[in-house]
């Protein structure tokens, strides 16, 4: 009798997500990138999209919305602000998102912006999830002890609002176009993980946030699971071709390991 290979049982994603948060800037689109704390338990010491898990709030706070409402994209605006310190929202009433004034009045206004629910409440402010148009779906691959199933988000930054770290998971944030925070990661000044790396590049076929928007409205979403395989130059990870990266195979030695 030949026994069957022994086979882990891979590890359930936790639901994440993040947000390119994009800009018109002088040399063309900018996204925000932070980068994380040396002892994060993901993506050490990397710039990335702000992102982060979901957590039972976000549940909540979409079902009490009724009908789509997404929880992913009710995180990616909760970590954003926690992160950045920027806030897709609006007054209850409508209207425009809030100025970096406005939001400031508001934060003084309270104790603590710690309990983001809270926060949101008070302030009777209904968050913009409307701006958020789905920009790539991935998820980690099987073999990792870690796994996230994330959902990448493109909107643009609201007007007046200034990015910060929060000095625990962010302890810097970046304003680069995507071509720069490629150039910094070739020259070691950033440190950049593959999926963020790829992302950037599809970002980056944009050239202001009025393009980028109207192209990711138009592309279809095709989830990327990273498989290891073996290549005649290496180690790789395959993706799909239909995910539009213009690459398939990614070299292990090329890139941090998403």
């Amino acid at each position: 009798m030949i026994n069957a290979p022994f086979r882990k049982t891979p590890v359930t994603p936790v639901r994440a997500a993040t947000l390119l948060l994009v800009r018109d800037g002088p040399q063309g689109i900018e996204v925000l990138l932070t980068t994380r704390h040396d002892a994060a338990g993901f993506a050490a010491g990397a710039a990335v999209f702000p992102g982060g898990k979901l957590d039972a709030d976000d549940d909540a706070r979409a079902k009490a919305n009724g009908a789509g409402a997404d929880p992913f994209r009710i995180a990616g605006i909760r970590e954003t602000f926690e992160e950045s310190g920027i806030l897709l929202a609006r007054r209850a009433m409508g209207g425009a998102t809030l100025s970096g004034d406005e939001l400031a009045e508001l934060v003084a206004r309270q104790a603590s912006v710690a309990d983001f629910g809270a926060f949101v409440d008070h302030a009777e402010l209904r968050l913009a999830t409307d701006l958020l148009v789905p920009f790539a779906h991935w998820i980690t691959p099987v073999d990792q002890p870690k796994r996230y199933d994330t959902r990448f988000f493109l909107a643009p930054a609201p007007t007046g609002q200034t990015a910060r770290h929060d000095g625990h998971e962010a302890v810097e944030v970046h304003w680069l176009t995507p071509e720069g925070a490629i150039a910094a990661a070739r020259e070691r000044r950033i440190k950049l993980v593959m999926a963020t790396r790829l992302n950037l590049l599809k970002l980056g076929r944009s050239k202001t946030v009025a393009e980028a928007l109207e192209a990711t409205r138009r592309s279809e979403i095709v989830t990327v699971q990273p498989e290891l395989v073996q290549t005649a130059e290496g180690p790789a990870f395959r993706i799909p071709a239909d995910a539009d990266y213009g690459v398939t195979d990614v070299l292990v030695s090329s890139y941090s390991r998403a």
